[in-house]
């Protein structure tokens, strides 16, 4: 195995321990630290396909865990906005809106870290909001995650029912996604060849990450996941900053 290969292989490794974990995360980590050695156009691909695997494998385990109506309304709302996201992506400079997402993002989880207990969201009226913005930011950059993230906060589901309700989410997304990439051409020979390399750290990253999150208690669960809230937001604006 060359020494490309085994730097993805461990960057899905610790990409999918922390989505195992937290139900988030593993592409905001793999595919900007994968786009230093790979394309874009390359790593981004490959990440979908290890998110639809972790996806499966955890509905497979805790689909009990799933709050299904959440799910299904965040997925349906999410296909409404995909095509407001396209839009943007012609007529908004990327990193305006990456800036302007890093600092809400970050300014949430701040918030929420400094007074944990003033949000809370009790039922799904608002899932509209998070599932439309998540489209939007999904369809223009493949960012549809921190919306996301950020409802599951506010409704203060446990960390098994957050971990899976989320994996619910984005098994159907990243199928979709997937199938854009199929028809576009970039589901390619090296795609396959370094998913497959890569399914075997994957597929022990994933019951180590839900050992990690049966071992979190709900108020330390909700710390880490704005704890890493805050760090996405904040390599959002550094992204904005970078290739403004």
């Amino acid at each position: 195995m060359s020494s490309l290969a085994v730097l993805v292989v461990t960057v899905f490794f610790g990409a999918t321990l922390v989505r195992s974990a937290l139900g988030f995360g593993e592409a905001l980590i793999a595919v900007p630290v994968l786009a230093f050695v790979l394309p874009v156009e390359l790593a981004a691909p490959i990440a979908t396909l290890v998110s639809i695997t972790v996806a499966a494998v955890v509905v497979a385990q805790d689909w009990r865990q799933i709050h299904l109506r959440s799910a299904a309304w965040l997925v349906f709302f999410t296909l409404l906005g995909i095509p407001f996201g396209l839009l943007l992506l012609r007529s908004v400079p990327g990193p305006i809106v990456k800036g302007v997402l890093g600092m809400l993002v970050a300014g949430f989880a701040a918030l929420a870290l400094r007074r944990p207990t003033t949000y809370e969201l009790t039922d799904d009226r608002l899932a509209w909001f998070f599932g439309v913005s998540a489209g939007v930011l999904g369809g223009a950059y493949g960012m549809n995650g921190p919306p996301l993230v950020v409802y599951g906060t506010l409704r203060r589901w446990s960390p098994e029912r957050f971990r899976a309700t989320l994996q619910g989410y984005f098994l159907p997304a990243s199928l979709i996604g997937m199938i854009g990439y199929w028809t576009a051409g970039l589901w390619t020979t090296a795609v396959s060849r370094y998913y497959l390399l890569s399914l075997p750290a994957v597929l022990l990253a994933i019951p180590l990450g839900r050992a990690l999150n049966r071992r979190l208690d709900a108020q330390r669960f909700r710390t880490f996941v704005n704890a890493a809230l805050l760090a996405s937001g904040a390599g959002l604006v550094l992204q904005a900053i970078v290739t403004h």
